[in-house]
């Protein structure tokens, strides 16, 4: 069965990044996928805080802050004036029962299986990686090239950066 992606899985996948140990999404981020203003969508929030402990939602720190804006390019002038809310898969899911649009319910599920398909790439990566382990310290030294070869294929990617320049 086929179905029709209302946002393509690439474009999730690179919103989703590493803060504290946690893969996480910016609140922009979320709003723009939503189809909400990011004060809009921090209002709504804010509004159901209760739903959203630290293991769901934090704000990210100043020191953080300032390096995704150098990671990723962006200017001191204009744009935020607080510091950014970041969302766990969790947080992600939690705000299903705070925006309630239909947009708002397909993006989520659309979200959460990106999330999972993300958690599935980590857990093979990890078996993978054992099985090399265990290969590695059955033979002796003479492969020793070969299994560093593999493991250089295996290193993640280097953190993909986000376009500079103005959406149309």
């Amino acid at each position: 069965m086929h179905r029709k992606s209302l946002i393509p899985i690439a474009k999730i996948e690179n919103l989703i990044i590493r803060v504290r140990g946690h893969n996480v999404m910016l609140d922009k981020d979320l709003a723009e996928l939503y189809g909400v203003t990011t004060k809009h969508f921090n209002r709504q929030v804010k509004r159901n805080i209760d739903r959203f402990p630290d293991d769901f939602m934090f704000l990210l720190s100043m020191k953080e802050f300032e390096s995704l804006r150098y990671q990723f390019g962006t200017s001191k002038r204009g744009g935020r004036r607080y510091l950014p809310m970041v969302f766990t898969e969790q947080g992600v899911s939690m705000l299903s029962s705070v925006l309630r649009s239909k947009r708002a319910v397909k993006v989520n599920i659309e979200i959460m299986r990106t999330f999972v398909k993300l958690r599935g790439m980590l857990a093979s990566h990890a078996q993978l990686s054992r099985k090399l382990d265990a290969l590695e310290k059955k033979y002796d030294a003479q492969f020793k090239s070969v299994f560093d070869a593999i493991r250089q294929l295996m290193a993640p990617p280097p953190a993909k950066k986000r376009p500079i320049g103005f959406k149309e």
